[in-house]
């Protein structure tokens, strides 16, 4: 049984989101907490909170054993761009785009 739990719009760009998912990817939920509580990353601190979820969700809705569950999938997508503008010399501007980033995390314990 796999239960998801998705973050969309998170102020964090993909290639950073992807390092921390590239760590608890395919690991148990207790080993994923424990990375992801000692690591210095921002994206740790967002992962953990959808792995949070995600475990709830498969609790409450499905009914499953927490120690039995694994990280079986975790997906980090591009969003959209917040768009700013900085003053420049000579009248002009200069964009800033500042990325966002979907999460989407699947978590299970091996059984269809």
């Amino acid at each position: 049984m796999n239960t998801r739990a998705k973050l969309r719009g998170v102020r964090l760009s993909t290639q950073k989101g992807r390092l921390v998912a590239d760590l608890i990817r395919g690991k148990t939920v207790e080993q994923a907490l424990n990375i992801l509580q000692f690591s210095p990353k921002k994206g740790a601190v967002i992962i953990r909170k959808v792995l949070e979820s995600a475990i709830a969700n498969a609790e409450h809705n499905d009914g499953a054993d927490i120690d039995e569950l694994k990280v079986t999938s975790i997906c980090v997508e591009r969003g959209s761009f917040l768009r700013r503008f900085r003053a420049q010399s000579k009248g002009r501007g200069a964009a800033i785009n500042k990325p966002t980033c979907h999460i989407t995390l699947t978590v299970g314990d091996g059984r269809k």
